[in-house]
């Protein structure tokens, strides 16, 4: 009778038996690892937009109020883009003949609204509403970094839900005067260990239960 299996066949058989599961436990780990850095969250990765607006020359150099362009930002959950309109206030008289500048002024011509690629990009299963942070101490740049230091605008933080969490569990590092919201200069006081809770209170925060409760953020 013909021999079906080979010399070396027990052997293949028993490093299989430790091979697979180390090389399961390999590709698990390499996806763990992706998912966490910067290629899979996208932190830190400039996206090209049809036009190279700086937040540093806008924001940083003029002093132009988040307000201005984001007029959403304190009423609704987006905070909302800004028309070729708001662009056209200021560059109808200043840099009108930029190449830069050229498709902002074909899409004030033509009607048509600029294609800005999203920097921040949520899932569809996770609700966030801009207005509701800023009415309870959160300020621009605990999120969005010192955008009146960007040339080009970027995504800081990593968006995984910890890093959601790791604020919703202690908010109160966070927390600014109602006049400092849209201060992207703005750190924490020395105090803030002191002034944290006193707004908490000051702003209604609810309890970290209810902070870190599923529905919150997935509706």
């Amino acid at each position: 009778m013909a021999q079906i299996f080979f010399p070396a066949s027990n052997t293949i058989a028993r490093l299989s038996l430790i091979g697979g599961p180390l090389a399961g436990a390999f590709i698990l780990w390499l996806c763990l690892v992706y998912t966490r850095s910067s290629y899979g969250t996208g932190a830190g990765q400039v996206r090209v937009q049809a036009v190279p607006f700086s937040h540093q020359h806008h924001v940083g150099d003029l002093g132009i109020d988040c307000r201005y362009c984001h007029t959403g930002v304190e009423k609704s959950s987006y905070a909302g883009m800004p028309p070729t309109q708001t662009c056209f206030n200021c560059h109808s008289q200043i840099w009108v003949g930029s190449d830069m500048l050229e498709p902002v002024r074909e899409s004030y011509r033509s009607g048509k609204s600029l294609e800005w690629q999203r920097v921040y990009n949520l899932p569809g299963f996770v609700y966030f509403d801009h207005s509701i942070h800023i009415h309870k101490g959160i300020g621009c740049t605990t999120c969005h970094g010192r955008i009146d230091e960007m040339p080009l605008t970027y995504q800081q933080p990593s968006l995984l839900m910890e890093w959601c969490l790791d604020c919703h569990r202690n908010p109160t590092p966070n927390l600014r005067p109602q006049a400092e919201i849209f201060n992207v200069k703005w750190y924490p006081p020395a105090d803030q260990s002191e002034r944290g809770p006193e707004l908490a209170s000051h702003y209604h925060l609810r309890d970290t239960l209810y902070l870190t409760t599923c529905t919150v953020c997935h509706r």
